[in-house]
């Protein structure tokens, strides 16, 4: 035990040193005049409040805007941010060591209270986050004070001097360096908080610590970020102007990749990927992705309380069909709630999904049966407007359809709309997804687990929740391994959602755009270590 904690102290300390420096322009490459670069991002942002920041459109920005503790790189790589090292100085305990030289966008110093201020925003039930729970948990008294049993001041976060910040974790959490890259835990300027409330994130009142600062934010179809000139790496940061457009028609996204006025697609149409790897064959992209596609089902719902019912919702999908004839574009069925890649818990998927399909569905009948649910019986399934969701969407609804004669009545909404709906627990059925915050099974668990504002499906089982309790608290990695597949499996037993796929990132990116990789699982480009090059 102190051995394997000895090792990962040290690998860690070496993970620390790694350069933080901005876009890596390999020697001999010419870049262009004019380093401005425009990314489809796929919807509006549901807020520019990183506490309270849910979607990826949102987070896409934030990462823009304001820098954490540490970061990710192009390549998918932990490296410092504002803090430009860090140890673990004993099991349940980190230091960071910030840069002296890090400021607000409007000239301020930023320092350890920063942080300690925003960290106890993020958690007090009074900010409303959504990532509360989620992340709270790995801060000592975090889960408590989320659960309004302790004040924020009890959060275990200190400042040992200006410049130095300690976090207590409840137990041992080796990954935090990779959890404080999330913006949610990142710091935020409290007398611009105080001064102008929930408009604080207007471009005329936003004070940040990132690369970039916000010029212009056009509702529903663009923000326009600036360079931050006082921005402590902003030497190295070539892009000047980056535009993010909101843009939620798969197709209409790749009209403006067409005719020049996109640099990236956020995601092509489903089943157009082998099209466009033919006639784009230089900026095809398509990385694998810590990623789960999944629908949510609301378990309280009259019809979806019934665990027979939501089995042979499951069932009946024919997840091979959807990968390779749907969507198309390389992503792998999916039947649990961890996805490939995952580190510490194994995949696991259920028996019946070896069968043939005549005997699922001969199954899901007769548990409808028993249920007492007649052919003709409808279900809402809610969703946000664009191509992809709606293609996939459209297949299930056939799938129920035809198989277990079950209609299905489509609502399609804006991606505000639906985070709000699935929030509320208004919604029967909701199209839902998760790209992971950090590479660890309890990304994923957060979806599922009792307390967690993330499980939108309202499901419990507190057998399971002590597994994972017991899990987190062990130093051993391999029982704790054990621990959180078993979780993770007596959780999907109970049906609370509908697994589908496991995300890959199909999209075109044009050859002048520089850093861009394919080997960031996570999807996380930020503008400063990008470049355009000349062409």
């Amino acid at each position: 035990m102190q051995r394997h904690f000895v090792r990962t102290a040290i690998a860690l300390l070496l993970a620390s040193g790694l350069s933080s420096m901005a876009a890596t322009v390999p020697a001999g490459t010419q870049l262009a005049a004019k380093q401005e670069l425009t990314r489809n991002n796929g919807s509006e942002p549901d807020t520019l409040d990183p506490a309270l920041a849910q979607g990826a459109p949102a987070n896409n920005v934030l990462r823009d805007l304001f820098e954490g503790l540490t970061a990710i790189d192009s390549a998918g790589k932990v490296v410092p941010g504002v803090a430009e090292s860090w140890k673990q100085t004993n099991a349940t305990t980190w230091v960071f060591k910030l840069r002296r030289d890090a400021k607000w966008s409007n000239g301020d110093a930023l320092n350890a209270d920063d942080f300690i201020y925003a960290l106890q925003r993020f958690v007090d039930p009074k900010t409303a986050s959504e990532y509360a729970a989620s992340f709270g948990i790995f801060l000592l008294n975090g889960k408590e004070i989320v659960g309004g049993k302790m004040p924020p001041s009890a959060l275990g976060v200190k400042a040992q001097d200006k410049f130095t910040l300690e976090i207590q974790t409840p137990y041992p959490v080796s990954f935090l360096p990779e959890l404080v890259s999330n913006t949610q835990l990142g710091p935020v300027h409290r007398a611009t908080l105080e001064k102008f409330g929930k408009e604080w994130t207007k471009p005329a009142n936003m004070v940040n610590n990132g690369a970039f600062v916000m010029q212009d934010w056009q509702v529903n179809s663009k923000i326009v970020l600036a360079k931050n000139p006082r921005y402590w790496d902003a030497k190295n940061v070539q892009i000047s102007k980056n535009t993010y457009l909101s843009v939620d028609d798969s197709n209409a996204d790749v009209k403006l990749f067409e005719s020049g006025e996109n640099d990236w697609v956020n995601q092509l149409p489903p089943g157009s990927f082998e099209k466009y790897k033919a006639q784009y064959p230089k900026e095809i992209r398509n990385t694998p992705m810590l990623g789960l596609r999944y629908y949510s089902l609301n378990v309280a719902d009259p019809l979806l309380k019934d665990l027979r019912v939501r089995k042979a919702l499951s069932m009946v999908i024919d997840r091979d069909t959807l990968a390779q004839k749907v969507t198309a574009d390389g992503q792998l069925p999916a039947y649990g709630v961890i996805v490939k890649g995952t580190i510490g818990a194994n995949v696991t998927r259920y028996d019946w999904a070896l069968w043939p399909m005549e005997k699922r569905v001969a199954e899901a009948k007769q548990l409808l049966a028993q249920a007492g649910v007649q052919p003709g019986t409808k279900v809402k399934f809610a969703y946000n407007t664009d191509v992809y969701h709606k293609k996939m969407a459209i297949f299930a609804a056939s799938e129920w359809k035809t198989k277990l004669g079950i209609d299905t009545e489509l609502e399609a909404m804006e991606f505000k709309v639906l985070i709000k709906r699935r929030t509320d627990g208004e919604f029967q059925i909701a199209r839902n997804g998760w790209i992971a915050d950090y590479n660890d099974a309890t990304t994923f668990l957060t979806l599922v687990q009792c307390d967690s504002e993330q499980n939108h499906q309202r499901n419990c089982n507190r057998k399971a929740e002590a597994l994972i309790d017991q899990g987190n608290r062990s130093t051993d990695q391999s029982k704790r391994q054990a621990l959180l597949t078993e979780a993770s499996k007596m959780i999907m037993e109970d049906y609370p959602m509908i697994p589908l796929l496991q995300y890959t990132v199909p999209r075109l990116v044009k050859a002048y755009v520089g850093g861009y990789t394919d080997t960031n699982i996570m999807d996380r480009y930020r503008a400063k270590d990008l470049y355009i090059i000349q062409h």
